[in-house]
């Protein structure tokens, strides 16, 4: 599968349309599945979304993979005249939308606080029924939304371990909270940044990209000042904290896949054991020569998946 991440005017905004890059690909293959990562749903019309990716999975065949967030950078809502502060808001009942527009046969009308529309019905509709659906979740808000919703859900390793204390908490969090709520829990998955390393230089090489790639791409895209933070950020506070004062050492399996095929297996089949069932990799991190990117994607393939072939 392939994960397009969605970002605007800053060091990660490398592509601000996973959509259209998605199509390109789909014309290209046959097999692989399709996925934004994630669409920022609030910056977006929901009725549009449910189209662009209703359209996708039809060209595609049903080769679609939805995953929605909202973000957590402010400088990408302000010139949409998104309000930030509130995006939690936005974010589930565009969600709820989308979801009703995909699903329902009939024309939906919906009268709400962020969204109305009359008489409204998206044509194509999607192939698959329904499109695998994920919240890509740093925070309890997020994991109570999925449950509620009976949506997969995706979380990164390194926020889980900051917020919940780890993928094995996080994990059992949403699977009780589906429960609470008479729901079945659906796919769990998760995301790493990934590196090779076979020897102390090739260590230290790996983790000063990766440090790099926090201080340069992913703290100054947090929100800023802290006591400035919306109310359903302020566990970034923290995060940010932690993220300025990272040193090489701190970068563990809680953080980042990093070492031999060996080693990247062994800290997979822990993530297995949580019950998740999909690791996305973020393989080029940190200016990590192209070549060498490649290099370890195919070695990834040749030496770490064989060990998850069932």
């Amino acid at each position: 599968s392939a994960w397009i991440g969605e970002h605007h005017f800053n060091s990660l905004g490398v592509l601000s349309c996973p959509d259209l890059v998605l199509s390109y690909i789909a014309a290209r293959t046959e097999k692989i599945r399709l996925a934004p990562a994630v669409t920022v749903l609030p910056l977006h019309n929901p009725i549009r979304v449910a189209e662009q990716w209703a359209t996708l999975d039809l060209l595609s065949n049903g080769r679609v993979d939805f995953a929605i967030g909202r973000g957590y950078d402010s400088k990408e809502y302000a010139p949409f005249h998104v309000d930030f502060a509130n995006n939690q808001s936005i974010f589930e009942e565009g969600l709820e939308v989308v979801l009703e527009l995909w699903n329902s046969n009939k024309k939906l009308s919906h009268k709400g606080k962020h969204y109305s529309f009359e008489d409204v019905r998206i044509t194509p509709k999607p192939v698959q029924k329904p499109i695998p659906t994920y919240v890509g979740s740093f925070s309890q808000p997020s994991i109570d939304l999925a449950a509620r919703l009976g949506l997969g859900l995706i979380v990164a390793p390194f926020a889980s371990t900051m917020s919940f204390g780890g993928l094995q908490k996080v994990a059992d969090l949403y699977r009780e909270t589906c429960e609470k709520l008479d729901n079945k829990p659906q796919r769990m998955m998760c995301s790493y940044f990934t590196h090779f390393a076979d020897n102390d230089e090739q260590q230290a090489e790996q983790r000063a990209r990766q440090i790099r790639y926090y201080k340069e791409c992913v703290i100054p895209s947090f929100p800023g000042d802290p006591k400035n933070t919306p109310p359903s950020y302020k566990y970034f506070n923290a995060m940010v904290e932690k993220l300025h004062n990272v040193q090489p050492e701190h970068l563990t399996e809680n953080s980042i896949l990093i070492g031999s095929s060996q080693q990247i297996i062994d800290t997979l089949k822990k993530v297995e054991e949580t019950g998740i069932e999909e690791v996305i990799l973020y393989i080029n991190v940190g200016q990590k020569p192209h070549n060498q990117v490649k290099d370890e994607m195919a070695r990834f393939m040749a030496e770490v998946a064989p060990a998850f072939s069932d």
